[in-house]
């Protein structure tokens, strides 16, 4: 591997790079993301070379393993280039077939196609299929084209292109300058001005500086970050070298969850490529400029997601909030000038310097700009990763890209920001995602999540659900957080389990003022948003847990039961066989029916589950409805 010392040697490798890859013009793409190799992408990948070797296509056919292609339920996915043939839920048995019609023939295997719901027709390429149609995928399309454990992949698409350029035409000014330009604000939840916070550091009079990339992506749901790192590490690594260059400092860190052990694997391999080609280090490219990274493990607490809490956790101390009278980029880790952006931040970066700032300014809305990648998540029909333009509505998303809800149910809500962030009910859906609008809603962008619900979602239980995971991951430092979640969770826990009392609701907003004003950190002072939301749009859900001791989703388990139906039973005995309590048994008379004992159900909902679609005996009903009728 030669190391490049000049702008000049890493231009003449990226020619080079892009030669040998021409010379293969057919390349099959394997995405072996996380999802993917859950669903044994591997296998798939193993068959590919395993055939491919038989028929003798090695030196005619590339094979590439990449990252994630946004579209998880549907993986394993395998995309032809450059025709772009999209084949969806591919496993090994699927491979010859492929090999034989597509590769050989060049004929399509329509059954592994994608099928139009409302058409029947089944759509050849990735980028006419809806959940791709609309999206605007300046950061994941990269996704395909590299091997993330391949440097000279990134290369031979321009990589590192807008570090050379940095490096050789331009000062840490300009850098900044074209960034604040730009309008490019962080992508980890606060929307901070990147260009603010990169020139404030820059003008701290102290040394030595830190730059740290923030892969602490703790939302439930939520896999924007642990995608990219898994499948272009380089992109974040550059933006990393090119924010060192803009600040003047020569460390930094990748902070990245424990818990995503492929994300570490590559960005560790990434880091090792960049050492041997000379990309970090000493002098690079013949620039004088010096810069190493580490990557630092993080034991998965929520709270170290906030930047005080983050740095912290790199020094070896707990990972709690400081008081941040003195900003993070004055003085951060160990009392230095730190600077802290999250993944997708730094991904944005060398397409800032590359395209230029007017070119990334037209993309977005106005204060807004660029795409932002979301996790689409929850009662939808596509669900995955989808990257769109700073400024698309809800409905949009949920719906154009999304495909809707399924199973004919309605909408009810989408959730995004996270646990800290808002649920927006059906009314909202028509306005546009970015920064500002979603604050002025009650919710905000957050790193990224997005969850849709559908009718059967309670939205009392879905504000405990938010509010148990923050009141666990409150680190405990400051009162406000530790005890007042504490506090709404068991007034939540007591709604949700026909123990509401009036006032309940009141205590509950009194609560959340008290958390919002006086919480240490952004933990605490947005832990509110679930509860005071879902009581803005859905107070009529918690009015029937507290005053009818009903749960209107038929989702809170103290305030329903199952009952059969014994018109409807036609003695089967499915729900029997599939109960794990024996709590349904026969009842004696001229018909075979069965009936459910109140006192053994568990209500784990097998029952309900079972029972032949066309019969639907097995009905849930509201436990006050069956007290009054006993």
């Amino acid at each position: 591997m030669p190391r490049l010392k000049s702008p000049d040697d890493l231009y003449e490798l990226r020619e080079k790079l892009k030669q040998e890859r021409d010379q293969r013009h057919t390349c099959v793409t394997i995405c072996s993301g996380t999802g993917c190799i859950a669903c044994r992408s591997q296998d798939v990948v193993a068959e590919f070379e395993r055939e491919m070797a038989e028929k003798g296509l090695e030196d005619k056919v590339a094979l590439r393993r990449t990252g994630c292609y946004g579209l998880c339920e549907r993986g394993p996915i395998v995309v032809i280039l450059p025709e772009r043939i999209c084949y969806l839920g591919t496993k090994a048995e699927d491979v010859s077939e492929i090999v034989s019609e597509t590769l050989v023939k060049g004929r399509h295997v329509d059954r592994l196609l994608y099928e139009d719901v409302e058409t029947g027709q089944r759509i050849v390429r990735l980028d006419d299929i809806p959940f791709y149609r609309k999206q605007e995928r300046l950061l994941l399309e990269a996704n395909s084209l590299v091997d993330p454990k391949r440097i000279e992949d990134y290369i031979a698409i321009g990589g590192y292109s807008a570090l050379a350029k940095v490096l050789l035409e331009m000062n840490a000014e300009a850098v900044i300058e074209e960034i604040e330009k730009a309008g490019l604000r962080g992508r980890g939840g606060g929307g901070f001005p990147v260009g603010s916070k990169w020139r404030t550091t820059r003008d701290v009079p102290s040394d030595p500086k830190y730059i740290i990339v923030n892969a602490d992506e703790g939302d439930p749901g939520a896999y924007m970050d642990r995608s990219i790192l898994e499948g272009n590490p380089h992109s974040v690594l550059e933006g990393l070298i090119i924010g060192a260059f803009a600040i003047g400092s020569q460390k930094g860190y990748v902070y990245v969850r424990q818990e995503y052990p492929l994300a570490v694997e590559n960005t560790e391999i990434a880091i090792k490529q960049l050492e041997e080609y000379g990309l970090i280090g000493k002098d690079i490219l013949g620039s004088g400029f010096s810069f190493t990274v580490d990557i630092q493990r993080g034991a998965g607490a929520f709270v170290s997601g906030e930047s005080s809490a983050l740095m912290s956790a790199i020094e070896g101390k707990v990972g709690e909030p400081r008081l941040k009278y003195v900003h993070t980029a004055v003085k951060g880790l160990w009392d230095k000038p730190t600077c802290l952006n999250n993944v997708e931040t730094f991904a944005n970066v060398p397409l800032i310097i590359n395209n230029g700032s007017d070119w990334y300014g037209r993309i977005g809305s106005d204060n807004s700009k660029g795409t932002k990648i979301f996790s689409l998540v929850g009662k939808v029909n596509n669900t995955g990763l989808v990257e769109i333009p700073m400024g698309m509505s809800l409905r949009e998303i949920v719906y154009d890209i999304g495909g809707g809800i399924p199973n004919g149910k309605k909408f009810k809500a989408v959730q995004t920001g996270g646990p800290s962030g808002g649920v927006l009910p059906e009314g909202m859906l028509d306005i546009p995602v970015d920064f500002d609008r979603l604050e002025k809603v009650g919710s905000m962008m957050g790193s990224g999540g997005m969850i849709v619900m559908d009718e059967d979602t309670c939205m009392v239980d879905t504000a405990r659900y938010y509010t148990d995971f923050l009141a666990h991951e409150s680190c405990g430092k400051c009162v406000p957080c530790r005890e007042g979640l504490r506090q709404m969770l068991r007034i939540l826990d007591n709604i949700t389990s026909g123990k509401g009392r009036e006032g309940d609701i009141e205590l509950l907003e009194e609560l959340s003022e008290f958390l919002q004003e006086a919480a240490f950190c952004a933990l605490g002072s947005t832990a509110p948003n679930p509860v005071l939301s879902t009581i803005a749009h859905f107070r009529d859900e918690y009015d029937a847990h507290i005053r009818d001791k009903r749960c209107p989703s038929g989702v809170c388990k103290d305030l329903i039961a199952y009952q059969i139906d014994a018109e409807a039973c036609i003695g089967c005995g499915t729900c029997a066989r599939n109960c794990p309590v024996d709590a349904i048994s026969e009842v004696e008379g001229e018909n075979t029916v069965y009936e459910i004992d109140q006192g053994k159900c568990i209500k784990c909902g097998n029952c309900i589950d079972v029972c032949p679609p066309k019969v639907e005996a097995v009905v849930k009903i509201s436990s006050s409805v069956l007290l009054e009728s006993a």
